[in-house]
């Protein structure tokens, strides 16, 4: 090479360092070569408008032009992950953001990769099946699919995906994060636990770690509603049950607004619904108090060990309450029925035609644990070789969450503590228990933490933010400003209340003047 090329070469180099410039075009990377790894397309979209794949997600509105990628990983013989991974063609912040998944997955979670529109590399991955996230009939005769659910697909979509953006940056992402939630949590957990170097900061919202005992709770709660038709609670008594809870607790933490900000300190008794006279909307029978009290205690075995946490008074009402997850449309109708039927007859039992009215806390939760569980649970506490990366985690549960019950993120994160000392845990794990808030979002509370990039939002009101600050800068969050808008799917709706978010154990204290609708006017306490 003359000392003109060199010369002009190195400048070239230095040109595109400073203007962004790809190392690769977008449509070259239909030919890059990845281990087990097929791309199926690369193109550029122009900036504007996007549709994603009929009945996947709403059609996007302004995003920037992006390189889209999709490809297929086939890391065993029966492995069909499907993934796509969105670049920015110009502006990218350098950090690369991994989705996560609802239920039983089975597509691409679109909504997740429009933070392509604030300058990160995203990606998502249907996890190796397509379905609808409510069945998992895909898992019969298909023990490596069940594996690329469980944790495979997620890691193997963060190698790949990681590749794809040195080979179209010429350089690696400076940082890279993981945001879900529910299912979502489970992967974010996961990764922290079995693959600390996939990521630098993890956001694990509502975590499913515990997958199956969390999922033996689903039937528990499906035969204690239906075992006996008179069990049955029907969605409509869901308010009563809900008032009835804030009238004996609402007032516990001095602030009377609609939520129990710390449900453990309630010592709710359903019995005082009980029906005086004709069974009504605004009362409960013997049969359905029964019932109440095995839902509020939580699933066990004949020795009468606990086998997964039971929920906590508040937030039973409204559409992401009690009324969709566990007691659902109707008798037999609710998603909790669907997951538990999915988890242990097409998975563990490898059988469509099971039931669960027959199972067994004993022998059949045991079968299944044993067989499903080191495959689909995130539960080890060994967090250490995260830690020792320098990774960072935060996780957030909603106090009236009705799938997963709360108090699991609580048991995981001083599980944590236990096995690495507590004077290690805060260091590079956070817990932010949301009053009120219903699974990932909704309820009587402040409820949008930020957890979707958006150009308005502060390190302060979002949680991604706030992560990226703590990896980024060594900068710890003290608090999270949740927030309360008048539509709660509409962030752009007016705000109507915030709230901070501590540290667990510590909580919100409301200082005694001011607005109890201002953030402003609370402080982070211990209890």
């Amino acid at each position: 090479m003359t000392f003109e090329r060199l010369t002009c070469f190195v400048a070239c180099l230095a040109l595109s360092a400073a203007t962004g410039l790809a190392a690769s075009t977008c449509e070259s990377l239909h030919d890059l070569k990845l281990p087990s790894t097929t791309i199926t397309a690369a193109h550029p979209v122009d900036p504007g408008g996007f549709t994603p794949p009929t009945g996947s997600a709403a059609p996007f509105k302004n995003l920037p032009a992006f390189c889209r990628v999709q490809g297929v990983i086939a890391p065993s013989d029966d492995s069909h992950i499907e993934f796509e991974v969105w670049l920015p063609a110009t502006g990218w912040n350098g950090r690369y953001l991994g989705g996560g998944n609802g239920g039983f997955a089975g597509s691409i979670w679109y909504p997740a990769l429009a933070a392509v529109g604030q300058g990160y590399v995203v990606s998502s991955t249907d996890t190796g099946h397509k379905g609808v996230a409510t069945e998992a009939e895909w898992a019969i005769g298909h023990f490596e699919k069940i594996v690329d659910f469980g944790y495979r697909a997620i890691h193997e979509t963060a190698e790949k995906s990681k590749a794809i953006v040195q080979a179209f940056y010429g350089e690696n992402p400076k940082h890279s994060y993981f945001s879900g939630c529910s299912n979502g949590g489970r992967q974010a957990l996961i990764e922290a636990q079995r693959f600390p170097a996939d990521y630098d900061g993890i956001l694990a919202g509502a975590p499913a770690n515990d997958f199956t005992h969390l999922l033996a709770g689903f039937v528990w709660n499906e035969q204690a509603l239906t075992a006996d038709p008179a069990s049955y609670i029907p969605p409509k008594k869901m308010q009563a049950l809900e008032n009835a809870t804030l009238a004996a607790c609402d007032a516990l933490d001095g602030v009377k607004d609609g939520v129990i900000d710390d449900p453990t300190r309630c010592h709710f008794d359903p019995s005082v619904l009980a029906c005086k006279g004709a069974d009504s909307d605004r009362c409960m029978t013997d049969p359905q108090i029964a019932a109440l009290k095995k839902i509020y205690a939580g699933p066990r075995n004949s020795k009468g060990e606990l086998l997964f946490p039971g929920y906590q008074p508040g937030g039973e009402g409204g559409p992401g309450g009690w009324g969709a997850w566990i007691t659902g449309v109707s008798s037999g109708k609710s998603l909790q029925r669907a997951f538990g039927q999915g988890l242990f007859a097409d998975m563990a039992f490898q059988n469509a035609s099971w039931n669960l009215g027959g199972f067994n806390f004993d022998r059949d939760f045991r079968t299944a644990d044993d067989k499903m569980g080191p495959i689909l649970n995130g539960t080890n506490p060994d967090l250490k070789p995260f830690k020792n990366r320098g990774g960072k985690l935060i996780m957030y549960h909603g106090w009236s969450d009705a799938a997963i019950a709360p108090t699991n993120a609580i048991n995981y994160y001083r599980s944590v503590a236990a096995k690495l000392g507590q004077r290690h845990t805060g260091d590079f794990i956070q817990l932010y228990m949301v009053p009120g808030m219903q699974h990932c979002g909704g309820g009587p509370g402040p409820n949008d933490l930020g957890v979707n990039p958006s150009a308005s939002l502060d390190s302060q009101h979002s949680s991604l933010l706030a992560l990226e600050r703590w990896v980024e800068s060594g900068s710890a969050p003290d608090k999270i400003i949740a927030t309360k808008h008048k539509v709660d799917s509409n962030p752009a709706s007016e705000i109507v209340r915030t709230r901070p978010l501590c540290p667990y154990p510590q909580v919100a204290r409301y200082k005694g003047s001011g607005s109890t609708d201002d953030a402003a006017n609370f402080v982070c306490a211990v209890k």
